[in-house]
């Protein structure tokens, strides 16, 4: 697997998009709102309505499935409500919880920001990029850095509770569950160590380990309550009791699995380096179906509805992949590569693309909803909550993005 530094996202950034860092002001956010945009927004962009469905994104991918699904009909007439520039380019996802955006940066800085106006509220500075998506749960902020810790934080002060110390960096976003027999709570996340571990939430001691043979990029995922899932650069899905860690179940696929896999029931699915979609059952011996298009990488994670899968390619196109049949419905093309994952509406599946824009389309046929400018290249997931879409940038701006609610 190619190396994942500091240096080493900044060149990959750089060969697709103009990487800008920010205004030199060591690590503190530089603050926009709607009326001042990078993006191009309207003069004045809607305040969010009440009753949405969708009140927090807690969780990496929106849940534990992992599928990116949002219980929500897609906001109409999309506007930048407020931009923020951070201490270097985004390629971390963001999690909302409790009226606060959570996020990383290149530069290893972690911020919480106020959901309404994009105003910190306090940040920790880590020794290296951040690459993982934060997981918010218990009064806590989960996240790892590629400085090799695994922290956990104060979700209000953002003071340090305990950091884990791996053997190499963490870019796996982490799983909050019940023991085995509901007496504590437990992390799991995944290491480029090749280690999946299990932590108690309270201190950051070890419960139990399951190690595989290369590197994990994935965030891992539960089925059946009881059995944690995840693909690895070993080529293997994997399903590992929640217990004691023991394994369970191993599926072979063709090449490194780069990304978090989504899930159905007990079903998987994910991308791998021999420009694969997999789709495994994470009790079953071989893969149900493989989509294969030209001689591009998928580096996006999955996205699934009941009917479809989703996923971006380097060759610039987001595919739409019959769920139960791997057959692909379309396939809809953009200006640059789509390393980001998607997130799947009621109605609409909303994704970036390296040039600049936010789209959403129909997940039925991909006919095209609306997009909006941003200005700078869009390499991570969306968040979503209140009616607000979160984005991070390639020049170090995060956007908040807010829409007109539709009724039913």
């Amino acid at each position: 697997m190619p190396p994942h530094s500091k240096v080493f996202a900044l060149l990959v950034l750089s060969c697709a998009l103009l990487l800008v860092a920010c205004d030199g002001n060591e690590g503190a956010a530089s603050h926009r709102t709607g009326d001042e945009p990078k993006g191009g927004a309207a003069d004045t962009a809607p305040a969010p309505q009440a009753g949405w469905k969708t009140s927090s994104w807690a969780l990496p991918r929106g849940g534990q499935t992992l599928s990116g699904r949002v219980d929500d009909r897609l906001p109409r007439d999309p506007k930048i409500e407020w931009s923020v520039e951070l201490d270097g380019a985004v390629i971390a996802d963001a999690a909302i919880a409790d009226e606060t955006v959570y996020i990383g940066s290149i530069m290893g800085t972690f911020y919480a920001l106020d959901f309404a106006n994009g105003k910190e509220r306090w940040k920790f500075v880590t020794e290296d990029t951040i690459e993982a998506p934060p997981t918010v749960a218990l009064g806590k902020v989960f996240v790892g850095s590629n400085d090799r810790f695994f922290y956990c934080l104060d979700q209000k002060s953002g003071k340090m509770i305990w950091k884990f110390e791996g053997a190499d960096k963490f870019i796996s976003g982490a799983l909050i569950v019940r023991s085995a027999d509901d007496s504590e709570d437990w992390v799991v996340v995944n290491g480029y160590d090749g280690i999946c571990r299990c932590l108690r939430a309270k201190d950051g001691s070890v419960v139990w380990t399951y190690e595989t043979d290369d590197q994990i990029n994935s965030t891992p995922t539960i089925v059946n309550h009881d059995t944690v899932v995840f693909g690895g650069c070993d080529m293997v899905v994997h399903a590992v009791r929640l217990a004691d860690g023991k394994n369970v179940n191993k599926v072979e696929v063709d090449a490194e699995i780069v990304g978090t896999l989504a899930t159905v029931g007990s079903m998987t699915y994910s991308a791998n380096y021999a420009n694969q979609l997999v789709a495994v059952d994470a009790f079953g011996k071989k893969p149900a179906w493989i989509y294969q298009d030209k001689d591009f990488p998928f580096f996006a994670s999955p996205a699934v509805n009941d009917e479809m899968v989703f996923i971006g390619s380097r060759d610039k196109h987001l595919h739409a992949v019959k769920r139960k049949t791997g057959v692909r419905a379309w396939k809809v093309k953009t200006g640059s590569r789509v390393d980001g994952s998607a997130i799947v509406f009621d109605d609409a599946v909303v994704f970036g693309s390296g040039d600049g824009r936010l789209y959403a389309l129909n997940p039925k046929d991909g006919r095209e909803i609306w997009r909006l400018d941003l200005g700078e290249g869009l390499s991570t997931d969306p968040a979503f909550a209140k009616g607000r879409i979160v984005i991070g940038g390639t020049d170090a701006t995060l956007f908040c993005i807010v829409g007109k609610q539709i009724n039913e």
